[in-house]
């Protein structure tokens, strides 16, 4: 055997050998390539969901900005209806009123009632009742027995002047320093608050509770 095959044998495994390390290069290298382009797919495909997800919620809190300021606007618009119906009710009560006045022997009754009332609230004696033109011409023919018939046991005079009023009666003591009105104005007045709630919550119920408003 002559020297030159070990040579040969020697360049045939280095030769082999280095095949064999360029195919594994080549493999480790395409393995690489595909695992970049894969990574670089998926980062696309997470960038493309990032951003899909970031419109999705752009447009949501824009859609949600519009749902507020609609709900916000109609909120206005019922408020202002609600306001807008409050205020009609108590505009109404006006010509409720004059309904209850118009009923004589009912209204009588209240009256008698409202000046009880006031009569009671006031310590000094003797007492002036104040009433409107209509009802001061009605009774001042008949005041001591309208009085008497009312129950109080106070001393009332019927002042010479009528007062501007829908009805009720206004009671003062004779030196005018202390008053209490029960006309129907001056109930209406105290009473604003609770009658506004009342309107509010249960609207147009004001008339079916004038019975108890002017009661007690």
């Amino acid at each position: 055997m002559s020297a030159q095959a070990p040579i040969e044998d020697l360049e045939n495994a280095l030769i082999a050998r280095a095949k064999a390390l360029a195919e594994e290069h080549l493999t480790n290298a395409k393995r690489t390539r595909d695992q970049i382009l894969n990574d670089a797919t998926e980062h696309l495909r997470l960038r493309e969901e990032r951003e899909i997800l970031a419109a999705k919620a752009t447009a949501e809190r824009g859609y949600r900005q519009r749902v507020q300021a609609s709900e916000i606007k109609l909120q206005e618009e019922l408020d202002r209806v609600r306001w807008q119906l409050v205020r009609e009710v108590l505009d109404a009560l006006p010509a409720e009123l004059e309904r209850v006045v118009a009923d004589e022997q009912g209204y009588s009754a209240l009256l008698r009632k409202l000046l009880v009332q006031a009569a009671q609230a006031i310590d000094d004696k003797p007492l002036v009742a104040e009433l409107n033109a209509r009802d001061h011409g009605r009774l001042a023919p008949r005041w001591e027995a309208f009085v008497r018939e009312a129950g109080v046991t106070k001393p009332v005079t019927l002042a010479p002047d009528p007062i501007a009023c829908i009805g009720g009666v206004r009671v003062r003591n004779a030196a005018d320093t202390v008053r209490v009105d029960n006309t129907f104005e001056g109930r209406l007045d105290r009473l604003h608050e609770p009658l506004y709630q009342l309107v509010t919550e249960r609207l147009f119920a004001a008339a079916a509770h004038r019975g108890a408003m002017f009661g007690g």
